[in-house]
């Protein structure tokens, strides 16, 4: 078995609200920054032991569509790096 560290970045599809970014972004702005656009995103960082990376992607792919990302609303983006 080999130690990997998976990142899952998940973030609401194009098009869905997104109240907590529209709250920051406005906030930005009243304190003088100029965006053009801002979006949330939550992060999870996964160790886990697998036979491969393939396994280790296969796993993390599943535990994202089962509990971490609705895939209906949201996009996902897994990076794996062995330890």
């Amino acid at each position: 078995m080999t130690a990997y560290t998976a990142t899952v970045t998940v973030r609401l599809k194009s098009g869905v609200l997104d109240p907590e970014a529209e709250t920051t972004q406005r906030s930005l702005e009243r304190l003088g920054f100029e965006l053009e656009d801002l979006r949330s995103a939550d992060q999870f960082e996964i160790d886990l032991d697998a036979e491969d990376r393939e396994d280790a992607e296969d796993r993390v792919t599943e535990m994202t569509e089962r509990l971490l990302a609705n895939p209906t609303l949201h996009d996902y983006e897994i990076t794996i790096d062995e330890q």
